[in-house]
């Protein structure tokens, strides 16, 4: 067993007095140690902090992989959501599984040096080549050493169903349920410290039928894994719903069964009152996605009003294609700015920001071991300096970090293994890593 302390950090967001840092041992913080304390018992390894502001590792609840491959595409820029899917639904569909494992590892590798370490990806393009789309991630997250949250999406209404995407990345309903089921059963993890965990996301309202829904959320049940989708992201969907159910997001929502703790919403941004308390009673976690509701000019998340109904609120980078970056530290900073320009800056601060990254992504994904530094939680950690230009000047370093602008760790613990070292990804060929994956970018391009 190994011991590792890391001494006397710059700052420290945890709970209660650090000071002189914490302890871990066999993957989780054992001890936590106040004004010139020493661990109780001899450390094998101590790092010096004293030029590092630690923090939980951070939380992405929500994430595309795949589309990494087409950020910036020509053709989607300048779209709303529904004309930007339309344009890159095509695209998307001759994606191969060696696409898959690429664009997997740039992002992930993106996360990880922007100070994650727990990412869920909302996997929903499932063409007759990508069969093993989500098996090829664990295998990517597991090289990694990064927690993972995969959630196995899907699509079943396409074109010829009155939805939107093409048929070429429609599944049939047994194919959906029964590749949901094995996946369950090969890798999820329930147990703490899990690196692996299964949900069940079928895409949107209009992407999939109401018995996919409702079948997902028996599954989900029988093997308690989280159920997650994308809804009230835009006025459009809102306008599908009626057409198509007869009913708003959160009717709809209820009405297959997603109406309870255990599901989350990447987006949930347009909600009217009585739809919050209903959320929030019913404890429904809301991913909120500044970058991309900005991107896509969706709409701002009730953030404030939600909490306080009693949903967990976490925050996603969202798709690449969306966002066009998978860098979590800036979303944190995203998130603070425009839930300013919501509410006033009186009325979010810096911690709150933290918390919706840190704490409150946990508690969406609903986990208690990670998203806080405290006795008994998993060693996630991401380190951060204060020695770059931008930094020069700034007084409190926890408010810095967000308002100077922080893109890049300089060190990231998951499950108390260092992930990176000195702004680098531990095993990570990352020159060879670009050069594949821009390569097989222009294909998928090309051949669309």
């Amino acid at each position: 067993m190994t011991r590792l302390w890391i001494k006397q950090p710059l700052a420290i967001l945890s709970e209660g007095e650090a000071s002189d840092g914490l302890v871990i041992e066999e993957g989780r913080i054992i001890e936590m140690l106040g004004a010139g304390q020493a661990p109780l018992t001899p450390c094998d390894e101590v790092f010096d902090a004293r030029e590092h502001v630690v923090v939980p590792g951070l939380v992405n609840c929500h994430h595309h992989f795949y589309q990494t491959l087409t950020r910036a595409v020509p053709a989607a820029l300048n779209k709303e959501l529904f004309p930007w899917l339309q344009t890159l639904y095509p695209i998307w569909s001759g994606l191969s599984e060696e696409m898959i494992e690429v664009s997997s590892s740039l992002a992930l590798a993106e996360l990880l040096a922007s100070g994650c370490t727990t990412a869920v990806d909302h996997h929903y393009v499932f063409s007759d080549a990508l069969a093993q789309a989500i098996d090829v991630q664990v295998a990517v997250a597991q090289r990694l050493g990064i927690r993972v949250t995969l959630t196995r999406g899907s699509m079943s209404l396409g074109q010829d169903d009155g939805g939107l995407p093409p048929q070429s990345v429609v599944q049939s309903e047994a194919q959906i349920i029964d590749d949901s089921l094995r996946l369950i059963q090969h890798y999820h993890d329930a147990g703490a410290g899990a690196m692996t965990r299964i949900a069940l996301a079928p895409c949107s309202p209009f992407s999939v039928s109401r018995e996919i829904m409702r079948e997902s959320a028996v599954l989900a049940e029988q093997y308690g894994v989280g159920l997650h989708t994308h809804l009230a992201e835009t006025l459009d969907e809102e306008a599908f719903c009626l057409q198509q159910f007869g009913m708003r997001t959160v009717d709809y929502l209820a009405s297959v069964g997603w109406l309870k703790k255990g599901s989350w919403l990447a987006h949930g941004i347009h909600f009217d009152d009585a739809e919050v308390q209903r959320l929030g009673a019913a404890g429904v976690g809301i991913c909120h996605c500044p970058s991309s509701n900005m991107v896509l000019a969706s709409g701002i998340c009730r953030s404030l009003e939600l909490e306080a109904a009693g949903c967990p609120l976490g925050l996603g980078v969202d798709g690449s294609a969306s966002n066009d970056g998978s860098n979590m530290i800036s979303e944190v900073r995203q998130a603070m700015l425009l839930q300013r320009l919501r509410y006033g800056a009186a009325r979010v601060s810096h911690f709150d920001a933290w918390r919706w990254a840190t704490a409150g992504g946990a508690a969406v994904l609903g986990r208690e071991d990670i998203g806080a530094i405290a006795v008994g939680k998993q060693a996630d950690l991401a380190l951060f300096k204060l020695d770059e230009m931008r930094f020069s000047g700034s007084h409190d370093p926890l408010a810095a970090l967000l308002l100077c602008g922080a893109q890049r760790a300089d060190r990231v613990l998951v499950a108390g293994e260092w992930r990176v070292i000195d702004g680098a990804i531990l095993g990570l060929d990352l020159p060879r890593l670009l050069h594949k994956h821009g390569r097989l970018a222009r294909r998928l391009l090309a051949a669309s």
